[in-house]
């Protein structure tokens, strides 16, 4: 089994930051994407952004320009930094990655969701 586990949402005002971490535990080969969702209350989930294979990071684009998405390898984590946060960014979190594992090419597994909530 695998499991992801995220940490560092919060509280903070706007124009602030926050960074978001993913890790990956269990037994697996290798990560082969990794994404961060956002679902703000009474919305649909939408893409934040993600890196595929060894590709460049792609973006949504309410935050192009002031999110950066990371991953260390070597950890079996993905980052999310945030800057410039404004109210509208308030929502729950969630990673996402796609990971093969000993009996599965390409299995999907999501993170139990963070928090983040910006004050004006």
């Amino acid at each position: 089994q695998v499991h992801l586990v995220e940490s560092g949402g919060g509280l903070v005002q706007a124009g602030g930051s926050l960074r978001l971490s993913c890790a990956a535990s269990g037994s697996f080969f290798n990560i082969n994407a990794v994404y961060w969702y956002r679902q703000a209350s009474g919305k649909e989930r939408e893409l934040v952004a993600g890196i595929f294979g060894n590709g460049s990071p792609n973006y949504g684009g309410s935050v192009k320009g002031r999110f950066t998405i990371s991953r260390d390898n070597d950890k079996n984590t993905v980052y999310l930094q945030m800057n410039s946060l404004k109210p509208e960014d308030t929502a729950t979190y969630y990673c996402n990655m796609g990971i093969r594992t000993p009996t599965v090419r390409y299995l999907e597994v999501w993170g139990q969701g963070t928090l983040v909530t910006v004050s004006s």
